[in-house]
């Protein structure tokens, strides 16, 4: 399923255009990011928790040359379903 999915079937649900369906879907898309920027856990009740964690700088090898070079310290999106998505996809 695509964004494009969601947005239609938001909009068949609601009886909205397509344009007011993207819209309120970019608002959730945005309203995530914004949390995960600023390093506040998001949860939403059914669906699941968004949250950042931070990977510590590691060493690694080039694969071409060999040559051993430092990853630096990075910080990534997570996502932890909650136990009714869980439940809903078994």
């Amino acid at each position: 399923m695509t964004k494009a999915d969601i947005v239609a079937a938001i909009a068949d649900k609601l009886d909205l255009s397509r344009k007011d369906a993207e819209t309120a879907v970019n608002v959730v898309i945005d309203t995530i990011r914004d949390g995960l920027k600023s390093n506040d856990k998001v949860a939403i009740a059914g669906l699941g928790t968004f949250e950042t964690h931070t990977r510590k700088a590691r060493a690694g090898k080039n694969p071409r040359t060999g040559e051993e070079i430092i990853i630096p310290e990075s910080k990534a999106p997570v996502f932890k379903a909650a136990k009714a998505l869980k439940d809903a996809v078994k």
